[in-house]
């Protein structure tokens, strides 16, 4: 892949700024959304300079979430102007648009099951989208304020929230209700990745600290990676244990989980804030997405290779323990629990084995879930 000089990155010139990437789940192929409204598609190979496929003019105010859907079938888009608009990546051409999807422009969509994906809005709702039955499954009226991110658990068919009022939610997708919410952070949170093979919850704050959650326990975090010099915009697992932090200083880094490190540097955007992160399907290439108006593609292949070098040495490492204590006894201790299993289709804990009784700062919404049909992806079965 033709770079500018700075990592192996490759630089999309989108003339404004950009608010969401995502790459197709097949080909060589990256959308964006951009302030303008517009949505540009780009073809990007080894060893040759990106080519421009198209630029639609999506939205009347700005494009703020992208998400492929439906295999690579079209292309969704999300925006300020409550619009979400389903595109055909082969011609640009609008297969179906929802024109008040919300009652507030909307901030995120993301990917749930095939069929499925989610949307939050700057009010603090949540909605579910079924193209099996062409209709919002579901609304989470949960949030106080903007909905930053989420991330589908498909293992317990749950959603995260994560939102500027200081709470993350798990919204149950099969019950359609909200299994658990936090207690206030004290700080927006802006970013959210599920990590140690789903025991922990890693949130970006804007604040800059990693607020760290152990699944099961919402009620408040269970650790913190104080670290990033600015607010951590955005996150990506590179695996169990590792992640990739966007920063508002411009800065994409590599950072360990429990325990908590600053491995390294990918790259920067100047002093310009990172908005977005993404990686292709073989993760080979990360996409960022900033307010230099460029989405800037850093071949990462040797991130992959190290991983695996680094996790030979841990099972290594393990092994090698194992066969030294395996006859050992703790002194003066217990053994450690292992992980608590999750069953999604229980009742969560009571507000008492939450943590309830410390004082919240704001008055939170009732917690009201609701089903409506409203016509969606009539355009694309």
């Amino acid at each position: 892949m033709a770079g500018d000089g700075e990592g192996g990155a490759v630089e999309l010139q989108l003339g404004a700024q950009p608010f969401d990437l995502a790459f197709h789940p097949t080909s060589s192929i990256v959308a964006v959304g951009v302030i303008t409204g517009s949505l540009q598609l780009f073809k990007y190979e080894a060893g040759a300079e990106p080519q421009k496929l198209w630029t639609v003019n999506a939205h009347t105010e700005s494009c703020r979430g992208v998400r492929f859907a439906e295999g690579g079938r079209f292309i969704l888009s999300a925006s300020a102007d409550h619009s979400i608009l389903a595109t055909d990546p082969e011609t640009g051409q609008a297969a179906a648009r929802l024109t008040d999807a919300h009652d507030a422009a909307i901030n995120r969509i993301v990917n749930a099951t095939e069929t499925t994906v989610a949307t939050g809005d700057d009010e603090g709702t949540i909605k579910i989208w079924d193209t099996r039955q062409n209709s919002c499954v579901g609304t989470f009226d949960t949030h106080e304020d903007f909905i930053a991110d989420m991330e589908y658990v498909p293992a317990s068919h749950q959603l995260l929230g994560a939102s500027g009022d200081g709470t993350l939610s798990l919204c149950n997708l099969r019950r359609m209700k909200v299994d658990a919410q936090s207690q206030f952070a004290e700080d927006e949170l802006l970013s959210v990745v599920v990590v140690k093979n789903g025991r922990k919850v890693v949130c970006g704050s804007q604040e800059g600290i990693l607020l760290i959650y152990s699944w099961g326990y919402f009620a408040d975090c269970s650790d913190r990676f104080v670290g990033h010099p600015n607010s951590v915009d955005a996150l990506l697992k590179l695996d169990e244990e590792t992640l990739i932090t966007g920063s508002s200083d411009g800065m994409i880094r590599v950072v360990s989980i429990l325990p908590n490190k600053m491995i390294g540097v990918i790259g920067e955007h100047a002093d310009f804030p990172v908005e977005r992160l993404a990686f292709s399907s073989d993760k080979s290439i990360l996409g960022s997405a900033s307010h230099d108006n460029t989405v800037k593609l850093w071949d990462v292949k040797y991130l992959l290779e190290e991983d695996e070098g680094i996790e030979e040495e841990r099972q290594e490492a393990n092994a090698d323990v194992s066969g030294r204590d395996a006859d050992a006894s703790v002194p003066n201790g217990t053994p450690a629990q292992a992980p608590m299993a999750v069953d999604s289709d229980e009742e969560m804990d009571s507000d008492e084995d939450q943590g309830a009784g410390s004082s919240s700062k704001k008055k939170k919404k009732g917690k009201k879930v609701t089903t409506k049909n409203n016509t969606f992806f009539d355009g694309l079965l």
